[in-house]
């Protein structure tokens, strides 16, 4: 066993270095492993000649060596532990079997240093598969990238890439850092990364994953992140330092286990003294009070919380979930409210055309209203005018050239196209103020389904009117009914937005309560109101204006791939795929890790009362102790690595 009384500071690296080596550790790679073989290969080779009656110098040595094998390495451990004044039940165990070797019982002792050595080598296996499950994912990424610059292709390590460098990615390649395509086309295997069981069209302008799979067809790709910072890589940190904390039920269980490893200590002191001043003999005292100090030992319990936590965890980040740490997995299955922003959480946050309306009298297709306008736009770096840009090109049009090309804040744009003067902008503006022209009214009406228009005018007549929305995620439904069901009411929605368009989303999606116009210190506000009235609220944002909120919140949540930098920071966890809807799994599978918890130190409790039942009232043989008591400990720290499997992420998502 590992698992300390007292916990002190992580073991530095075997197990680190064993999972460095390959993405799935194998057994014997680690050092608890090898020495629990040999002290079973020893333990077994004295075995027979023992219960044949061989001479002691024949089995004597085997089970001296059985000792030092299973048996040294624990016992350092606790007697450093010891120096730092905590108790180690490595320690404890490692002197029980010296115990029982001093009494004559060699076989019960080398039986005991077995099963624990055993014991901690499995505990050291779950402990590295569970490393492995995230940190392999950087085995995902290649080690080197095909970069292109002015003396053509080179091949150099993926570490030293930087933001802006161009890579090359052929067929059958991996993509060596997050970026965007710049030029070619192909289809790319992200399932690694999305979950998507299809490769996806990449083309000029999509986005690229870190260790995803080219299949078809040449890409270059323009870098965007640092390798450090690629989602693969991030991930793998972020988990890295939530295993580093203790969540509020596993910093209770240590809080009280120094007292109760001193009681026990106590406990079994009195049992071993007391009846020897009544008369009773040394053996079968000695043998109760170490069996006694065996079964009665936590371990189960101290390995009750976390596993689950960091399976949990593990599990969150695999599928796009960052958590930072052991206390936000814990929190997050007591959140009873919610409130979501608006722009870029539940939509895209990103503009795009939803209408395009000719006028009548201009006799003009919609394609023709299109072409002219994003012809007009595209020099324009104005979201807006990229909006339009990308409308026309996602219709396949071909934009001719504009010139003369102009910008007035706050009006739009102009520019000549095909001999054509061209303005898109304000209709008041374009319009000077007027409202009674059919293009004012097709104008309001669009303002008035949530919509922001955009005039355009060709040879100083008015042509058609463009409708410019951002997109509400396909998701986002789906999320606020499962949310819903998860709490018992309906999200909140909070937004800066204008009440007219939020609350056109909000009924959209299913949400009544709607506040919108609120600056950074009104969100507050309203979250303080909510926990006030008892609730525990999580809120989800992406923009620097949510951060007071995120941080004011029980639970923040942030949306990872347009959040910004303080958003991410001030966040508990980040959703780095923007994918809304793994925001109520990652709810469920806080609350079914709640109820792992739970059911483990129902396990541990009734395996140590019990054993301790058997000790004190009847004989409990002390291999019996021994491997009930291991065996608790395995049985909790395997319940929890149940959470690592993606049937815990499907289960949590079919939960409503």
């Amino acid at each position: 066993m590992s698992s300390t009384l007292t916990r002190p500071a992580a073991p530095a690296g075997p197990v680190r270095d064993a999972v460095a080596a390959g993405r799935r550790t194998r057994i014997l790679a680690l050092p608890e492993a090898r020495w629990a073989a040999a002290a079973l290969v020893l333990f077994l080779s004295a075995l027979p000649l023992y219960l044949f009656g061989a001479p002691w110098w024949t089995w004597g040595p085997l089970y001296a060596l059985t000792y030092v094998a299973g048996g040294w390495e624990p016992g350092w451990e606790g007697l450093k532990a010891l120096r730092d004044k905590t108790l180690d039940v490595d320690l404890l165990m490692v002197v029980a079997a010296l115990g029982a070797a001093a009494i004559g019982q060699v076989l019960d002792g080398a039986l005991l240093i077995v099963i624990f050595a055993t014991s901690g080598a499995l505990e050291a296996f779950a402990t590295a598969r569970t490393a492995d499950s995230v940190r392999g994912l950087l085995d995902l990424a290649p080690a080197t990238a095909t970069r292109l610059g002015d003396g053509g292709e080179e091949t150099v390590p993926t570490e030293q890439l930087r933001v802006g460098d161009v890579i090359l990615v052929r067929p059958g390649e991996r993509v060596g850092a997050d970026g965007r395509v710049l030029d070619g086309a192909g289809e790319v295997d992200q399932a690694t990364i999305t979950g998507e069981p299809l490769p996806v069209a990449k083309e000029r302008g999509d986005e690229v994953f870190a260790g995803t799979l080219n299949g078809t067809g040449a890409l270059r790709v323009t870098v965007e992140r640092d390798p450090s910072d690629s989602v693969i890589a991030r991930i793998v940190a972020m988990v890295e330092e939530a295993s580093g904390t203790k969540a509020p039920t596993q910093l209770f269980i240590e809080k009280v286990e120094q007292r109760y490893s001193i009681g026990m200590v106590a406990a079994t002191v009195a049992l071993f003294t007391l009846p020897l001043a009544f008369g009773a003999a040394l053996q079968p005292t000695l043998l109760r009070a170490m069996t006694f100090m065996i079964v009665a030992s936590p371990c189960a319990v101290v390995l009750a919380t976390m596993p689950p936590l960091l399976s949990a965890i593990a599990n969150a980040g695999r599928h796009g979930v960052l958590i930072k740490s052991a206390v936000v997995m814990e929190r997050l299955g007591q959140i009873d409210a919610v409130a979501l922003d608006k722009t870029g959480t539940l939509t895209e946050g990103t503009p795009h055309v939803t209408d395009i309306r000719p006028l009548s009298a201009a006799g003009l297709a919609a394609d023709a209203l299109l072409t002219f306008a994003a012809a007009a736009e595209h020099p324009s770096e104005h979201p807006l005018a990229r909006a339009v840009v990308d409308a026309a090109r996602t219709r396949g049009l071909v934009l001719p050239s504009a010139a003369g090309f102009t910008s007035a804040p706050g009006t739009g744009v102009t520019a000549t196209v095909e001999g054509r003067t061209v303005a898109v902008g304000s209709p008041a503006r374009l319009l000077n103020g007027r409202t009674d022209h059919a293009a004012a009214e097709l104008a309001a009406r669009l303002e008035e389904e949530g919509r922001t228009a955009a005039l355009v005018v060709l040879d100083g007549t008015p042509v058609g009117v463009l409708g410019i929305a951002d997109r509400l995620r396909a998701d986002a439904r789906d999320t606020v009914t499962r949310l819903t069901a998860l709490t018992g009411s309906a999200p909140v929605l909070v937004t800066g937005d204008n009440p007219r368009a939020a609350a056109r989303l909000g009924g959209d999606v299913g949400i009544d309560d709607v506040r919108a116009g609120l600056l950074p210190q009104d969100k507050v506000h309203a979250v303080k109101e909510m926990e006030r009235a008892g609730r525990k609220v999580l809120v989800v944002g992406d923009g620097v204006n949510d951060a007071p909120a995120l941080a004011a919140a029980h639970t923040g949540i942030a949306m990872g791939r347009a959040g910004s930098d303080l958003a991410l920071e001030t966040a508990d966890a980040v959703v780095v795929r923007d994918e809304l809807a793994t925001i109520p799994t990652v709810v469920a599978l806080s609350r079914r890790c709640r109820r792992l918890v739970v059911q483990n130190l129902v396990i541990a409790a009734v395996f140590i009362t019990g054993l301790v039942l058997w000790d004190l009232i009847g004989t409990l043989p002390l291999p019996l102790g021994v491997a009930g008591h291991e065996g608790s400990t395995v049985i909790v720290g395997l319940n929890g690595l149940r959470l690592l499997r993606d049937a815990a992420w499907r289960r949590a998502r079919s939960v409503e």
